[in-house]
């Protein structure tokens, strides 16, 4: 299956300042994509080119098959909705009014029916009749998503769709964008949020210095950075006995107290409830835990972390 959108070794200069380099990743159609970097990384940029809002120094994206600049593309970012930047609604139209403005804008004939149904995924209907001046941040987000999602796109490209916003309407908006799939749409989502990449998506790039760093799915990206380690406990005095004879051994052990974190490549619970008890120190508890995208995106952008 053709990827919806596709990044190849495009770069962005403004100037003599280098906004992307040589970033490469494919956006997959049937579910929720994240491009995840620290503010800063290149991810407005990257999403404002394959949209054509810019042009590239260098390299090409191609969006639902179509290069910028073909007679194709026109039509292909018609079929493509977008929030960029927070939404543009108009304060003293109502919520039903927006999206009717929205829809002649596009050249779409959404019926009645259509939009009010729009207004009900988004969980507006209620406000529909309410001017967009008098609502919240959220409930503007929201609007925005609505207006997204005209036409029902195939895929819908949200930059930083939960900036700025409370803890409950980061989770209306969460929950919303997991659910689009449902619809048949599928979504590219830019965020600096790390918590709610790894709540909200099922695959994502991340990116760092205008460059990509790793790419996977979620579970990929954490094993692959060799997250999984142990929470071992035993009695508190063997503590530095039990530091000094797994460090020995190539492990990372760190704790105090007769509680440790340990790991290290190709650890099992052997390995270390062995030697432990070899020399006295009885394991009462041994388990596995998870890297999360928090230390592996950590790991990744920190400086030095790829050669800049």
């Amino acid at each position: 299956m053709a990827p919806l959108a596709a990044y190849e070794g495009l770069v962005k200069r403004f100037g003599e300042i280098s906004a992307i380099e040589q970033l490469t990743f494919e956006v997959p159609e049937g579910g929720v994509f994240g491009l995840l970097g620290p503010n800063g990384a290149g991810k407005t940029t990257a999403i404002r080119v394959l949209l054509g809002l810019a042009a590239p120094t260098a390299g090409s994206t191609r969006l639902l098959g179509a290069r910028p600049g073909t007679p194709a593309f026109t039509p292909a970012v018609r079929s493509v909705g977008s929030l960029i930047e927070g939404p543009a609604v108009y304060a003293r139209a109502t919520a039903r009014q927006n999206l009717r403005i929205e829809a002649a804008a596009l050249g779409l004939r959404e019926s009645g029916s259509e939009i009010d149904e729009l207004l009900s995924v988004v969980g507006l209907l209620d406000r529909a009749d309410t001017k967009a001046g008098e609502f919240s941040l959220g409930m503007k987000q929201r609007l925005g998503l609505a207006m997204a999602l005209l036409g029902r796109p195939r895929l819908v490209v949200l930059d930083e769709p939960t900036n700025g916003l409370d803890p409950a309407g980061i989770v209306e908006i969460r929950e919303l964008i997991k659910r689009l799939p449902e619809r048949g749409t599928s979504a590219l989502v830019s965020s600096h949020l790390l918590g709610e990449v790894e709540l909200m998506c099922d695959s994502a790039a991340i990116v760092d210095r205008g460059r990509m760093v790793a790419q996977g799915t979620i579970s990929e990206l954490v094993s692959r950075q060799g997250g999984t380690g142990f929470n071992v406990v035993f009695e508190p005095e063997g503590t530095e006995r039990a530091i000094a004879l797994l460090s020995s051994r190539g492990m990372i052990a760190s704790g105090s107290d007769g509680v440790l974190t340990v790991s290290g490549p190709g650890v099992d619970g052997a390995h270390i409830s062995r030697p432990l008890a070899q020399a006295g120190i009885y394991v009462s508890e041994l388990r596995r835990t998870e890297a999360t995208l928090e230390e592996v995106f950590l790991s990744l952008t920190r400086p030095g972390s790829h050669g800049r």
